[in-house]
């Protein structure tokens, strides 16, 4: 009897182990597909606005992507600063969530951009095409797998060398998407004519 039990005990803990594993292993293929499904949804509504609709859409999205970015950079580094494990953890782990909002912003931003650009092909906008390209590809290939990987680490409270590295690669990552966006909300203003100083009437 006592044998029997000890034997059930094992098996339990050994299926629960392996939920756990395949949770771990699955959760990131999760969250990537729910992301991509709204990057898509987003990248569509975004593309069938209309043009008065999509002028408006475009810097409102591109701001708050480039908001969500700095805010996720800025947690980062003040709970490491502040050295609470606590903090750090809260942060890493609330990090994923936000691509929600994060992803949906990048796509919207692109979507506008390339159907505002349509026809149009000078080399600031060309410029501005190739950055915003930049910013996808560094925010899919190098922030959301970083992110997904810092999450899991510290929910686990491992705080290793492995740790660290990823963070600092996602920070440097993090850093030059917030610059190109910035220099894309620049260029936006100038050819939009916002800021721009007004010319001096010389009298005769």
């Amino acid at each position: 009897m006592f044998a029997r039990n000890i034997v059930s005990s094992k098996s339990v803990n050994a299926s629960a182990f392996c939920g756990w594993v395949c949770l771990v292993i699955m959760k990131p293929f999760i969250y990537i597909d729910i992301m991509m499904s709204i990057m898509t949804l987003s990248d569509y509504t975004a593309a069938k606005a209309g043009p008065t609709m999509k002028k408006l859409i475009h810097p409102i999205a591109g701001t708050i992507a480039m908001l969500t970015i700095a805010s996720f950079w800025l947690s980062t580094v003040i709970s490491e600063v502040s050295g609470s494990r606590e903090a750090i953890i809260a942060v890493k782990t609330a990090i994923p969530w936000g691509f929600l909002l994060l992803i949906p912003a990048l796509a919207a931003t692109g979507g506008t951009g390339f159907s505002l650009s349509k026809g149009r092909r000078p080399k600031l906008i060309t410029t501005k095409i190739r950055r915003m390209a930049m910013t996808g590809a560094n925010g899919l290939l190098v922030l959301v797998p970083s992110a997904l990987f810092l999450s899991q680490k510290a929910a686990s409270g491992e705080f290793n060398t492995a740790f660290y590295v990823v963070q600092g690669i996602e920070l440097i990552a993090g850093a030059a998407n917030i610059t190109l966006l910035g220099l894309n909300m620049r260029d936006g203003f100038k050819m939009s004519g916002r800021f721009r100083r007004p010319a001096v009437k010389h009298s005769s």
